[in-house]
């Protein structure tokens, strides 16, 4: 493959990319699909709809993905979530402190993006300190503390962070047919539990989110993984996935790049690479913009005091931490890793959970001051 194919390959990979995520974040806007507003649902009214909504989205997601392993269209051992080493404590310290922060930000990096798009100001300025400190944890005075405390902390799994390719020995299988079965018996328990309350089934956006979210996150893991996937790079002559930051298959996340976006504007010229983390933030921005605009409810939205842009900043911090430490948020560990069946991406989970709880305890601390 020449230069001039590469260069043309690499185009059509970010603006399919582009397209993907300009999808997500009009599903996203239109259906209010949230994490954090899962759990504050359940917390506060004991409602699981948007809980069923991405576990629905899980589900889809863990199928598709594993489906196109089995069929040999995607290498699952190249993901950024297979490597052998498992860093439990980055993952549960970090994944708390990312819930923590998303409560008192009034959404995750995801909703921050789709909020931006319907005119918040508030949510503008969560995604410039967010993308600070993701910056700051990646690169430079937090990297070092990460790197010298909670990364330390962690044990190893020869075949790797995917369950599929450390049980296939026990079934006897090869790692493709163990992860399309686990798929389908834990995705698809996941939908069929989502399917199972005749409320959430009546309601198109319900399944609209939970179908739309987990296809463009498979459709994100085809672009990236099959498309963009080339065997002998002209001039490293080693394997490559073009769009990319590190050359490594991956799909959806938002908190790292937040800070990629941050980078790539303020040190812009003629060499600067656009790369899938930038493609990715601007375009759930304008999905969501284009359906805001579509459905009238494009609004401007400011801090309602003192208080509320603290809360919003710190949270937006804590996000920004939290969620390069635990190496991703709620859809680069919640939707895209544990859709490859990661053990790092499921522990990560458990920690977004259990802040989140711990910020809604706080909120309503605050509120009961009040």
């Amino acid at each position: 493959m020449q230069m001039s194919e590469i260069h043309s390959l690499q185009t059509q990979v970010l603006w399919a990319s582009f397209a993907a995520c300009a999808v997500f974040g009009a599903l996203a806007q239109r259906t209010h699909f949230c994490t954090m507003g899962a759990i504050s649902d359940i917390f506060n009214m004991g409602n699981w709809t948007r809980m069923r909504m991405w576990a629905m989205a899980v589900g889809v997601a863990m199928i598709g993905f594993h489906a196109m392993a089995w069929l040999g269209w995607i290498r699952p051992s190249e993901t950024i979530y297979a490597g052998a080493r498992v860093i439990w404590l980055s993952a549960l310290v970090g994944g708390a402190l990312f819930g923590l922060g998303m409560v008192l930000a009034s959404g995750c990096g995801s909703k921050t993006l789709v909020r931006i798009g319907e005119g918040s100001l508030k949510s503008l300025v969560v995604f410039f300190f967010m993308g600070f400190a993701a910056y700051a944890t990646m690169r430079g005075m937090a990297a070092l503390l990460r790197s010298k405390t909670v990364d330390q902390v962690a044990f190893e799994i020869k075949a790797g962070n995917a369950v599929p390719a450390w049980l296939s020995p026990m079934f006897g299988l090869d790692p493709g047919t163990t992860g399309l079965v686990l798929a389908l018996l834990l995705g698809g328990g996941l939908v069929v539990w989502a399917l199972l309350e005749a409320e959430f089934r009546s309601s198109a956006d319900n399944l609209l989110a939970g179908l739309g979210i987990g296809a463009v996150i498979t459709g994100m893991w085809w672009i990236v993984g099959h498309l963009g996937f080339v065997a002998e790079h002209p001039e490293t002559l080693e394997a490559v996935y073009l769009g990319t930051a590190g050359g490594r298959m991956q799909a959806l996340s938002f908190t790292s790049p937040m800070a990629r976006t941050l980078d790539w504007v303020i040190n812009f010229d003629a060499n600067t690479v656009l790369t899938l983390g930038v493609v990715s933030v601007i375009g759930v921005v304008a999905g969501s913009l284009a359906y805001a605009l579509f459905n009238r409810s494009f609004q401007w939205e400011g801090f309602r005091g003192t208080q509320d842009t603290a809360l919003h900043i710190v949270g937006a911090l804590c996000m920004g931490v939290g969620g390069v430490t635990a190496g991703g948020c709620t859809v680069g560990q919640g939707l895209s890793g544990i859709s490859t069946l990661s053990v790092t991406s499921m522990i990560a989970v458990i920690g977004i959970m259990l802040g989140a709880i711990m910020g809604l305890r706080l909120q309503l601390w605050l509120l009961m001051r009040e």
